[in-house]
């Protein structure tokens, strides 16, 4: 089952929406899933649907909507060119705000386990903003699927609260091999974070269906990602 919430923005500037995924059962802890620079697409939508498959009540938010509210983007031509552009203007601590909101949002929901914690779950854009939910809100955890640019966002790594998952892609040409030799340095051996490579597989590799798509660790990273979870919020 799917609807679409509204959101009210922390700063009062306005609403945003997000799509609702239910499990069967209609109830469990919140899953909230960090869309890629193509906007809550059907890849998204799809993946809150697995999470909701998991057990969880998964929310997408539509985190571009200070830009242009309901993006929903193809991979190619001027869909690629525009979400690009929309990743220009895109402001990360608002970001990061709007994805603190939906967990506030979420846990007013009925449906969800407000005892269990909350968990996040990003791609790309999202696997950014995993990191940076792991070190600002209260997330009991963050997994990031080839986030970009978090070398940069080391210093923020001690706030790290909750657990943090990162799956990185070891042939991402976004994410070179001083990227990932920075984020393996700066995060590496803390008891609360979990850093896993996959050798041979480029940016978007989880993405059902994408140019790159590879099963066997889009599946193995799944797992590992819905480990992590139960562990910390269930459901049990």
């Amino acid at each position: 089952m799917n609807s679409t919430l509204q959101i009210e923005s922390a700063d009062g500037s306005g609403r945003f929406g997000a799509y609702v995924a239910l499990p069967t059962g209609g109830r469990g802890p919140a899953v909230v899933i960090g869309q890629e620079i193509f906007g809550i697409n059907a890849n998204i939508r799809a993946v809150a649907d697995r999470y909701a498959e998991e057990g969880y009540v998964a929310l997408a938010p539509d985190l571009f909507w200070r830009i242009e509210a309901g993006v929903e983007l193809g991979y190619a031509g001027a869909d690629r060119e525009k979400a690009f552009a929309l990743l220009g203007r895109f402001d990360v601590d608002k970001g990061v705000e709007d994805i603190i909101a939906t967990f506030a949002a979420a846990r007013r929901m009925p449906a969800v386990d407000t005892a269990a914690g909350a968990g996040f779950v990003g791609f790309c854009l999202g696997g950014k903003l995993a990191y940076l939910t792991a070190a600002r809100s209260d997330a009991a955890c963050s997994i990031g699927y080839y986030g970009v640019g978090i070398e940069h966002l080391l210093d923020e790594a001690a706030n790290i609260r909750g657990r943090l998952v990162l799956h990185i892609a070891e042939a991402d040409p976004f994410c070179p091999a001083e990227a990932r030799e920075a984020i393996l340095s700066g995060l590496g051996g803390r008891a609360n974070v979990e850093l896993y490579g996959y050798p041979g597989c480029e940016h978007a590799f989880a993405r059902l269906g994408g140019q790159h798509y590879e099963r066997t660790a889009a599946e193995l990273a799944h797992q590992r990602s819905i480990a992590a979870l139960r562990r910390e919020i269930g459901p049990r």
